[in-house]
């Protein structure tokens, strides 16, 4: 996989947590960089942990499923991406207050990174540094995070429906590569 193609993913992934950081940044009373940091750490961490775990979910089964490994990583990327663009278009207003405790954040965390568990597992069927791939996904989430608490500080929740389909299209844009690379109909084509 590409340097472009991790680095795009890693976008598309961060766009769940690029959403509730801008929900938190409209919570502030007054801009914080400590809680921008925090709430960067724990999205970049838990979205950079969460491909890990689901790598190795998916080495434990990666032999009996490789001639079907390019549709399972299609399926998983295009359902995420529909997932994501159908929350992002339900009428739901921002409903975050400004606390970064552990017990707020961990659960935001978890849920806002459940989908790069989808794509540890996918990874396992790809050729993927795993290493650079979650270094760039915790990274792009860490900053990306930091930025939307203060855009959401600065403007509200206006790109929050905006990220979560941008977010949700490339992730279904990468599923179609993935597909098309491993039929040999993108090389075709270029």
């Amino acid at each position: 996989m590409s340097f472009f193609t991790l680095f795009t993913l890693a976008i598309g992934l961060a766009m769940d947590a690029f959403a509730v950081s801008v929900c938190k940044g409209l919570a502030l009373k007054k801009m914080s960089l400590k809680k921008a940091f925090i709430t960067g750490a724990y999205f970049g961490l838990f979205q950079a942990g969460m491909p890990v775990i689901g790598y190795f979910l998916g080495i434990s089964f990666r032999d009996y499923i490789t001639s079907i490994d390019h549709w399972i990583s299609f399926g998983l990327l295009v359902f995420l991406g529909i997932k994501m663009i159908r929350e992002a278009l339900k009428n739901e207003a921002c409903s975050t207050n400004d606390s970064v405790a552990f017990r707020v954040m961990i659960v935001l965390a978890v849920a806002t990174s459940i989908d790069a568990l989808a794509v540890g597992i996918t990874f396992a069927f790809l050729n993927v540094n795993l290493v650079v791939a979650v270094s760039l996904i915790g990274i792009v989430t860490f900053l990306l995070s930091m930025i939307g608490v203060r855009l959401g500080h600065i403007f509200g929740a206006r790109y929050k429906r905006a990220a979560e389909c941008l977010g949700g299209g490339v992730l279904i844009l990468l599923g179609f590569k993935i597909l098309l690379e491993h039929l040999g109909i993108l090389s075709q084509i270029f």
